[in-house]
């Protein structure tokens, strides 16, 4: 974890920031001295811009509430790690906590925008592939916080969580959380979200293709006739969101420009929103752009 400047609310920003500076002088630079100057300065450069950020955020705002918005938005929450990097933490699960966080600050957006459904895409099916101390502290924020979607205090969840993707690529972990949350906010209000967690987009048409054949064959249909019956509506019956409405907005973080195999049929006539913050960083003002861009598109769905 990084090092910050031992400064409370009782000691001003400034102690903080020559502290650092003194860590930087004394000690050579090190990594922890150094990431302490950056937050440090990071943090004055907020607290100086907020009256600003605030006002700006006010006006986007009232735009955006002044024209319709999309129903559903699906978010691809990207560059956690890099975040992490960028800000100097070694804990390989930093990055990912501060991005799960950042989800019910995004939801309330949403909530406040009259914005009804939300997908975001959590893990991808490749990301199970990555080293296992990261991928065990992945996996960990993942149970941790589908686990802690439920109300508290009495109070309903602020959702209603589904989950698509292969659960069977899961540890009985991971997958006890997300029953869980799902059982346990099946009644609430506000919107639906849903989790794509050990997702792909190939294999999500792979096992609509399987589903829509075993059903065919289980209804009798002659195997010479079984290319014929497998049209666009029988597939679409059988993908991970049959039921759910198509996102009308993507949005990409951390400045990648590609859709990494998200959502490949919903997305065919989906808005896209690519953005330079990474996630955990993401900020109401970046949302509300997002927002703003859609609305300012002409939307023909290819007619």
């Amino acid at each position: 974890m990084r090092a910050r400047p031992a400064s409370t609310p009782r000691e001003p920003l400034a102690a903080g920031v020559a502290e650092a500076a003194a860590g930087v002088r004394a000690g050579g630079a090190s990594a922890a001295s150094r990431s302490g100057l950056r937050w440090a300065r990071h943090r004055a450069a907020q607290l100086a811009l907020a009256p600003l950020y605030r006002l700006y955020a006010h006006r986007l705002r009232e735009q955006v509430l002044s024209r319709p918005r999309p129903n559903h938005v699906a978010i691809i929450m990207d560059g956690n790690r890099r975040w992490a990097q960028r800000e100097g933490l070694a804990d390989p699960g930093a990055g990912h906590r501060r991005g799960a966080d950042k989800i019910l600050e995004v939801i309330g957006w949403c909530r406040a925008l009259g914005i009804d459904e939300v997908t975001l895409w959590a893990l991808s099916i490749e990301n199970l592939d990555r080293s296992p101390e990261e991928l065990s502290a992945l996996l960990d924020v993942v149970t941790e916080r589908l686990g802690g979607l439920e109300g508290r205090r009495g109070r309903p969840a602020p959702m209603r969580v589904r989950v698509i993707g292969r659960r069977d690529a899961l540890p009985d972990r991971v997958r006890s959380a997300i029953e869980m949350a799902e059982q346990s906010t099946a009644t609430s209000q506000g919107p639906v979200c849903t989790f794509a967690v050990a997702y792909s987009g190939h294999d999500e048409l792979v096992d609509a293709c399987r589903e829509t054949v075993r059903e065919l064959v289980a209804d009798g249909v002659p195997t010479s006739e079984l290319a014929s019956r497998i049209t666009a509506e029988e597939l679409a019956s059988h993908l991970y969101t049959n039921g759910r409405p198509d996102p009308e907005l993507i949005i990409r973080t951390s400045g990648e420009v590609r859709l990494s195999g998200f959502l490949p049929w919903q997305s065919a006539h989906s808005e896209f929103y690519f953005c330079d913050a990474y996630w955990p960083v993401f900020r109401e003002i970046d949302f509300l752009r997002a927002l703003r861009t859609f609305q300012q598109r002409s939307r023909r769905f290819g007619r």
